[in-house]
């Protein structure tokens, strides 16, 4: 494949950074749903923080996006019953309202009992990747069986 100059040296860069980049063809359906569903959930959190009838959206989706991303991570997925969060660093994430209010979990934190803890999660986390593999490989399934093989192939 042939790329421009700007082509090449966004490759060299993810090369440096150690980033792995995961081409998608625009006409590739199970990718293209996967972007629509994530902007769609971005947007839908987006919508009622930066909606202003006489300066309408703004550039205050900038300031907005973080606040917006860290919930989506820290819900839990209806599809998985996790938090992305806890699938990426295997570890319930700490809210800043629970740091500055005292939560329980934060009051009893114990430094000696938490390597125990991040062994259970760290079983707990594979248990529910494998889970979510299973799961992922059955929706797949029923979609090829919906849309046919020329989906996939």
């Amino acid at each position: 494949m042939a790329h421009s100059s700007t082509g090449k040296k966004f490759i060299r860069f993810c090369d440096e950074q150690h980033i792995w980049v995961d081409w998608a063809t625009i006409v590739h359906p199970r990718t293209n749903g996967q972007v629509e569903r994530a902007n769609g959930m971005l947007l839908q959190g987006l919508k009622p923080r930066i909606f202003n009838r006489l300066n309408k959206f703004g550039a205050r989706w900038v300031t907005e996006l973080p606040a917006v991303l860290w919930s989506l991570r820290t819900t839990h997925s209806r599809a998985t019953g996790y938090m992305p969060f806890f699938m990426v660093y295997g570890s319930e994430a700490v809210l800043p309202t629970d740091v500055d209010y005292g939560a329980p979990r934060i009051r009893a934190y114990d430094e000696q009992g938490a390597e125990a803890s991040h062994e259970d999660a760290m079983d707990q986390l594979d248990e529910a990747r494998g889970i979510t593999l299973l799961s992922s490989a059955k929706y797949q399934q029923v979609l090829r069986r919906y849309h046919g093989r020329w989906v996939w192939d």
